[in-house]
Parts: structure tokens; C-alpha cells; sequence
């Protein structure tokens, strides 16, 4: 068979299967280009997922006659006007949107510059390209994309059905509206909620508006801001707390020059910065514009121009995880705002309740069980005198059949402190199932998981040590001999070296054993078996010779170490004890959440509970 050269309809029926895969990529195109065309409002407009119609109405410059007849012509553009194809500062630059689209729909454009009388409009159907004509227009440019692929039905067999499909199109315009928030979004169309992004005001401030349009208004309330730059390359954005987050990376968004993109050397980049900080299973909710010189980045590397690559991509990903590790720490203290919301919730019965209830008249007496069916509260209760030295613990010896409390109201035998009640975490005034300290402040009250708590302090104080002189280690007076499977025992002896930096000193001991000589002072009097399994596990994750860096992976076995120095659950704590444990937490970086990303502390706002009540 000769080699020939294709038909000119073929090759753009071809162009069409790398540009054009699915509805949503149609519309990305086409929004993109209103948004080169200077457009302040776009709306967009699909039925049938975008299969059977896809309308695009803009209000930028418009096109001349001349300029349409071109516009529909494969590599014909207007965005590279001195041919530089490595300074791109638009979205399109390629000049195969149209023509892709044209080759395999029906295409109507029809536009109108504003120095113009009338307008223009043009159709393209498979391929074929109609006359321009004279039309009434506005100023801007309607597109109009109807069968979507028509004139290729094996692609339809490919295409999911209309409702994914037209979610697929909502995320796109999501995604490109979180990238130009000052241009107004309207979206509607079958299997799709209509919305309406209004225009913001440039800066900060408003794109925090977008963002909570888009990603929710509980993000404005669990957002930190981020603004750095260094070595020409600007990032400014906002990333949440480590305690808000989501189950999938759904919800990262990265801008670059204007053009959202799904790149994996900068979502390793997010990886790596909420690792410390949040359970490898859960995602942060972000939104983060990288501004650069457009040299140094290529956007040229993919079909759908949805990946990039930097020219210095190490230093690129570098200044991402050390922006967002600088913001963690700033933020360090702040939990998320949705435990306290979450935990009301709970506590709702039957959801919310009106602020000034009104009770109807009881159809129905309310009839107690029967163990406390004889139960009435005295009409005069005697006086109660609260002894320090007569404790729960003295009066249930003389009551063998009562069971143990499940609140220790030990520190409400103290007078609160003003200073103590100013502070951010208020002052202990018990604690509950030997789990949850409660605290009292001006202005509500906190719960405080103490495990949780004290093992994000642990392994702070653990880093600390480390990074100054070393971690202080303690001489076992008996050395202990830990078993374990022979792979897990030969992984944590290839590591001794490392690990003894960090505390922990081992030797072989026989055929899968392992001797612990010392151990971390901090970890000291825990269960020694179960920290050197919990470090092989960390090594088994990171795997010998892993390619991360070496503090990441002394990080790993840090944060497994820090669990078993932790005060555990169901330990009864003394008021200094957890007044101390709270104001520890004050001054501690990072400690609204436990290593695991789990918040260490929920706040409950007093004018909340009122309204619990009905008070409000």
C-alpha cells in the first residue's frame, strides 16, 4: 500500500480525538477562548450532557468578517503574534479548537466587534465550512455546537452517560471560573444545577469570595492565605487547615499564568506539605495561582494543555512546600471551624431547632423507664459541702455496687482564674470517660481529646530534640528483646544508624529478634514491643533507599515513635495536670491536630449551645 496523504476533513477528524475526547474538553476550549477575547461575562449553555447542544455567549471583542472566514481554519490564530511559542500569555495558542469541533458537530458562530454595525456568522458542519454571512449580533461572540460528534459515532460509544457528562462540564467551568474570578460565570443545562458566579473584585479579598462560591462557604472559615514570592515566581492563594479536608484531591486547584492545571510534580508538592499533618488518606481543600515569566514554563506538553512543565521544576516544587508549610505553622493553632458545627449536629435532635420553640400540647404521656420509675427530685435538697480530699474514688469504696463515674469533676472544685479563662483553651473544669477534657472560656467551652493532644506534643517536642542536639535517650536497666518477622527485623537493623539518631538504639539478637538498649527519654515506660513494630511498619512505607528526603522519613518513624509516649485514653488526669497539658497546646506549633490529622480539640461557642436550647 502507497503511502498517500489524507483528506484534509480526515486529518481534522483526527486532531478532533486528542483536542475534543469528551463534551467537557469542547467546552473548555471554547470558554478559554472567550476568556482570550477579553470577555467580563461568559454563559454557557448545555443539553444532554453537551452531546446534543453546547452554547458558549460572550460578551469580548468579537471577530471582523475576515477574522471568522480564518477562524475556523486548522493552525490559524490570533494568539501568537510574533510567532514565539515560548512567551505564551493567553490559554489558546494552537489555532485547532474550532476546526476540531467543526470536523466533527455542526458549528455556528456568530459574533460582532464593537466598532461594527452588524455582525457575522458562520457554519461549520463535518467539516465543511459554509460562507460568512451578515447577522444581527450583540458585541461578543455566541457559539452554538450541536451533535456532538455526529460525524464520528464510534466516539459516542465511549461517552458516559448525560448526567456524568454534564457534571464533567461543571467541574471544567468550576475550575476555570476559580481562575478568573473577575469574570462572571452562568452555567445551566439539563442534569445540572444552573449557577451564577458574579464578577469580583481583583485581589485578595475577592478571590476568597470565589473560592467560597465554588468550594463552599464553610472554606472561608478553614482558609489560610498564602502570598510569597521569590526568584521571579509569585504564589498567593488560599490552602486549608489541616483538620478540613476532603477523600479525594478533587478539590486542589492550581492556577498557572491564568491556566488551571492537574499537574503531578505540584500535587506532590501539596502531598508532601500536609504529610506531617493530615492521614494519607484525606486530600486539603486549595486553590493556589503560580504567576511566573512564561519562559519558564512550557505549556506545550500536553493535548489538553492541562499539564505544564517548569523549567526549574525542582525549585518550583521546593517554594510550594514551603509556602504551604509556612502558612501550616502560621495557622498552627486554629482548628477547623466544621468539629464544633459537626458535634452540634449531633447533639440536634431531628435537626435544627427553632430559635423560640413553641410546645404543642403531649398527645401522649412522657413515661419514665422502669428503673427509675419511683424517682422524683426533692423538693428541698440539703446543702452539699465538696471536701478536695474526699475524692470520688474514697466515697465509691463505701458503695462497692456503684459504678465508676464517667466524669471526673475533680477541677470544678478550683475557682477559675481570670488569666486561666482568657486563655485561648480556657481552664479544666473535668474530665470525661477518662478520655475528653472540658474546658470552660469566656466565650464557650472546648473539648480536648488528651491522646490525641499529647502526641502531636510528643512528637513536636521529639523534632525539637532532634534538630538542636539530638533526641535525649534513656538507658534501659534491662535491655528488652523485641521478636519480629524476619523482613521487618532486617528492615529496622539496616536503619540502626538513623535510628539511633532519633533515640532508639537496637541490635540483632538472633534470627528475627531484635535487643532495644535505649529508647527516646520521652517514649520512656511505654510499650517498647509495640513502638519498634510501629517503626518497622514506617519503614515498611517509605521502604529502605525510598527516594524522599531524609527528614521526611525521620518525620515518618517520629510520628509512629510520639504515639506511644502519649498520656493514653482512659488515664484520670489531675486539674494541673490538664490545665498544664492545655496551655502546652497553646504554645505548641501545629497542635489543633494530631499527627494523623485528626483535630485534637473542638470549640463550642456559648451563643451555640443557646440556640441547642432554644434559648435563642
Amino acid at each position: 500500500m502507497h503511502v498517500r496523504r489524507l483528506d484534509p476533513i480526515l486529518v481534522d477528524r483526527i486532531a478532533a480525538g486528542e483536542v475534543v475526547e469528551r463534551p467537557a474538553a469542547a467546552v473548555k476550549e471554547l470558554v478559554e477562548n472567550a476568556v482570550d477575547a477579553g470577555a467580563t461575562s461568559i454563559e454557557i449553555a448545555v443539553e444532554a450532557g453537551g452531546r446534543r447542544l453546547i452554547r458558549i455567549v460572550d460578551d469580548g471583542r468579537g471577530m471582523t468578517p475576515e477574522d471568522l472566514e480564518l477562524a475556523v481554519e486548522r493552525h490559524a490564530t490570533s494568539k501568537l503574534p510574533d510567532g514565539d511559542l515560548f512567551s505564551i500569555n493567553t490559554l489558546g495558542f494552537r489555532g485547532e479548537a474550532l476546526p476540531s469541533i467543526g470536523a466533527v458537530a455542526r458549528l455556528s458562530i456568530v459574533t460582532r466587534t464593537v466598532e461594527a454595525e452588524t455582525g457575522s456568522s458562520l457554519v461549520v458542519e463535518a467539516g465543511v465550512k459554509g460562507p460568512v454571512r451578515p447577522a444581527p449580533a450583540p458585541k461578543g461572540t455566541r457559539v452554538e455546537v450541536t451533535d456532538l460528534f455526529a460525524a464520528t459515532p464510534a466516539r459516542l460509544k465511549f461517552l458516559k452517560s448525560d448526567r456524568s457528562e454534564a457534571q464533567a462540564v461543571a467541574e471544567i467551568v468550576k475550575r476555570l471560573a476559580i481562575a478568573h474570578p473577575t469574570i462572571r460565570f452562568t452555567l445551566s443545562g439539563e442534569h445540572i444545577t444552573a449557577f451564577t458566579y458574579p464578577p469580583e473584585e481583583p485581589g485578595e479579598h475577592g478571590f476568597l469570595r470565589r473560592l467560597s462560591r465554588v468550594l463552599g462557604a464553610e472554606f472561608h472559615e478553614n482558609a489560610m492565605s498564602i502570598g510569597i514570592e521569590r526568584e521571579g515566581v509569585r504564589l498567593t492563594g488560599f490552602a486549608s487547615l489541616p483538620t478540613y479536608h476532603r477523600g479525594t484531591g478533587a478539590a486542589i486547584h492550581f492556577v498557572v499564568n491564568g491556566r488551571p492545571v492537574r499537574d503531578k510534580l505540584l500535587l506532590g508538592a501539596v502531598r508532601g506539605a500536609y504529610a506531617d499533618v493530615m492521614a494519607s488518606d484525606r486530600h486539603p481543600v486549595l486553590a493556589i495561582m503560580i504567576d511566573l515569566d512564561p519562559r519558564a514554563v512550557d505549556v506545550n506538553v500536553h493535548p489538553a494543555k492541562t499539564e505544564v512543565r517548569f523549567r526549574d521544576p525542582a525549585f518550583v516544587r521546593g517554594f510550594v512546600v514551603g509556602a504551604l508549610k509556612e502558612a501550616i505553622t502560621r495557622y498552627a493553632f486554629r482548628a477547623s471551624s466544621t468539629g464544633g458545627t459537626r458535634t452540634l449536629e449531633s447533639l440536634r435532635p431531628q435537626g435544627a431547632l427553632p430559635s423560640r420553640p413553641a410546645y404543642p400540647h403531649r398527645t401522649h404521656a412522657i413515661r419514665p423507664t422502669s428503673a427509675f420509675a419511683n424517682w422524683q427530685a426533692p423538693l428541698d435538697p440539703p446543702e452539699r459541702t465538696y471536701a478536695p480530699s474526699s475524692g470520688l474514688a474514697e466515697r465509691q469504696a463505701n458503695l462497692p455496687d456503684l459504678a465508676s463515674p464517667s466524669a471526673d469533676g475533680r477541677a470544678m472544685l478550683h475557682e477559675i482564674e481570670p488569666e486561666t479563662e482568657e486563655a485561648p483553651l480556657g481552664a479544666a473544669r473535668a474530665q470525661l470517660h477518662g478520655t475528653y477534657i472540658v474546658a470552660q472560656t469566656q466565650d464557650g467551652i472546648v473539648i480536648v481529646d488528651q491522646h490525641a493532644a499529647h502526641e502531636r506534643l510528643v512528637y513536636e517536642r521529639l523534632k525539637r530534640e532532634r534538630a538542636a542536639s539530638g533526641i535525649a535517650r534513656q538507658l534501659l536497666l534491662i535491655p528488652e528483646v523485641v521478636d519480629l518477622d524476619p523482613v521487618d527485623a532486617d528492615r529496622v537493623l539496616a536503619e540502626a544508624s538513623s535510628l539511633e539518631s532519633l533515640g532508639l538504639v537496637v541490635e540483632p539478637f538472633g534470627h528475627g529478634a531484635l535487643l532495644v538498649r535505649e529508647v527516646p527519654s520521652a517514649l520512656a515506660g511505654g510499650r517498647i514491643k509495640a513502638l519498634v513494630q510501629d517503626v518497622a511498619d514506617a519503614l515498611a512505607e517509605w521502604g529502605q533507599g525510598a527516594a524522599g528526603p531524609l527528614e521526611e522519613r525521620l518525620d515518618a518513624v517520629l510520628s509512629r515513635m510520639s504515639c506511644h509516649g502519649s498520656i493514653r485514653a482512659g488515664r484520670r488526669m489531675r486539674p494541673e495536670e490538664m490545665n498544664a497539658l492545655l496551655r502546652e497546646m497553646e504554645a505548641t506549633p501545629l497542635s489543633g491536630q494530631c499527627n494523623h490529622g485528626r483535630p485534637t480539640y473542638v470549640e463550642l461557642k456559648l451563643t451555640d449551645i443557646e440556640r441547642l436550647f432554644g434559648r435563642r
